[in-house]
């Protein structure tokens, strides 16, 4: 189901800044309580192959979120003690040194398992032992959520787990739905900052389609 248009779940997890410190973070109320945006993306696994690029693409990214007034905050399964472990690794060894937004740390899986985003192929129950036997990782897809300053959820998406993100494209969005916040206009196809936008009714997207599309 999806979360778009809805309130992010409302739910306190741990998270791991570049010190390492510890800390709760409820994501909601944080939106909320701080008049911000949020940028949530999930990678599978701490010390594995694309996931460093894509933390240091987000990092590389976090000044121009911020002009945007939106906040990054990555996230995975993984424990406080790995993702510190991780912070403290050269990148010349495969680590995230360097990176400075907080990390969540769903070891217990109960955001991730809200949000439906956890690689679990097939469940089966065990009458012997009484347990469910998974099939899968039971780790997180790539998936990214933009949260808005009520905490209500704009756009999600889910890559599977070879497939990077293309940072700019969350900018593109935040830019996108920043307009229509503050213009109340639609954004068309393809639109970016600085480009026509138009109004949501049949004269607006005639007057679009008239000077925009051959």
């Amino acid at each position: 189901m999806t979360l778009v248009g809805r309130k992010f779940p409302n739910i306190e997890v741990n998270a791991i800044d570049e010190l390492g410190d510890t800390f709760k973070i409820n994501i909601l109320e944080k939106a909320k309580a701080e008049n911000k945006k949020v940028l949530l993306f999930w990678y599978p696994k701490d010390f594995t192959f694309v996931c460093p690029t894509e933390l240091f693409a987000f990092q590389q990214n976090l000044s121009e979120f911020e002009k945007r007034n939106t906040i990054v905050i990555g996230a995975s399964c993984d424990t406080a003690e790995v993702h510190f472990a991780w912070l403290n690794t050269e990148k010349d060894n495969g680590g995230i040194e360097g990176v400075s937004y907080p990390l969540v740390s769903d070891s217990n899986r109960n955001l991730a398992t809200a949000l439906g985003i956890l690689d679990i192929i097939k469940e089966d129950y065990n009458e012997e032992t009484n347990s469910v036997v998974v099939e899968g990782d039971n780790v997180t897809y790539r998936a990214t959520y933009l949260i808005d300053e009520e905490g209500t959820v704009f756009h999600e998406s889910i890559n599977h787990m070879p497939l990077g993100r293309n940072v700019s494209e969350f900018l593109r969005l935040v830019d996108a739905y920043t307009h229509v916040q503050e213009k109340g206009e639609v954004c068309p196809a393809n639109w970016e900052e600085g480009k026509e936008a138009m109004n949501a009714d049949r004269a607006g997207v005639s007057n679009y389609l008239a000077n925009h599309v051959n």
